[in-house]
């Protein structure tokens, strides 16, 4: 069977399907996540879920509502609890789209607009897309981009105190160093989504349990200032990441 060969710049439909994912630790089906995490209130000490992407458009869960529209699906959600950052999607039963969401990369060009983002990061539930990914030995040895076995929604509460904390910390860090200039910042989720799905988490493909490999683990903030010269963005020296941590478990 011919696998898809990960893009993270354009997400295509992934050809090798992942069956069923092993839910050893993580609980990740649907109906685990619908009953005990996603309907909780942001005050019941809810931190993060993890949902593959088709059962969270098939029960999505409260605040988003999906509708089929000539050929694809498109998810609608309350923005005033949430914070999506997914781009248009090729799932393996076909388009998803999420209304009003600005994609991986949010561009601020003001600090009024910045001071919104920031109040919004650390208010709602933040929601990306991840990639499952694997490697053959194969592929290890020809050197050839990792498949795509299937895409995950990550939902994390940035209410939360400890990921509050963290988010202004790392945003504090960022806007300190890069003062008065233009700058991109990578928010990076890798550690509680590991930590939360676990190290024994497993998918299956075909007869094979699979360990995943998690890419496009983070969402972007591009701030552009009007400064006339603007010389560390322009040599790539006002590039910065953090990383996110708490999981709950």
């Amino acid at each position: 069977m011919t696998q898809l060969a990960y893009k993270p710049a354009t997400p295509t439909k992934p050809k090798r399907r992942a069956t069923h994912a092993l839910y050893e630790r993580s609980g990740l089906s649907s109906r685990s996540y619908k009953r005990q995490k996603m309907r909780r209130n942001v005050n019941s000490g809810f931190v993060m879920d993890v949902i593959e992407l088709e059962s969270f458009v098939k029960s999505p869960p409260r605040g988003f509502t999906v509708e089929s529209r000539a050929g694809c699906r498109v998810v609608k959600w309350d923005q005033e609890n949430s914070c999506v950052f997914i781009d248009e999607i090729q799932s393996s039963k076909g388009k998803v789209i999420f209304c009003n969401s600005p994609g991986r990369k949010v561009i601020v060009r003001t600090l009024g607009e910045y001071t919104d983002l920031r109040r919004r990061l650390t208010s709602k539930t933040i929601y990306i897309l991840v990639s499952a990914c694997t490697k053959t030995k194969v592929e290890e040895k020809r050197n050839r981009d990792v498949p795509v076995l299937g895409y995950y929604v990550v939902a994390i509460n940035g209410s939360h105190p400890m990921i509050r904390w963290e988010m202004e910390r790392g945003l504090d860090m960022t806007i300190s160093s890069v003062a008065g200039e233009s700058y991109t910042v990578d928010v990076d989720v890798s550690a509680p989504l590991q930590g939360w799905v676990g190290e024994s988490f497993q998918i299956l493909v075909d007869v094979e349990k699979v360990k995943p490999i998690w890419k496009d683990t983070h969402f972007t903030i591009k701030y552009r200032s009007d400064a006339l010269f603007d010389f560390p963005y322009w040599f790539g020296c006002s590039k910065r990441q953090f990383k996110v941590s708490y999981h709950g478990r």
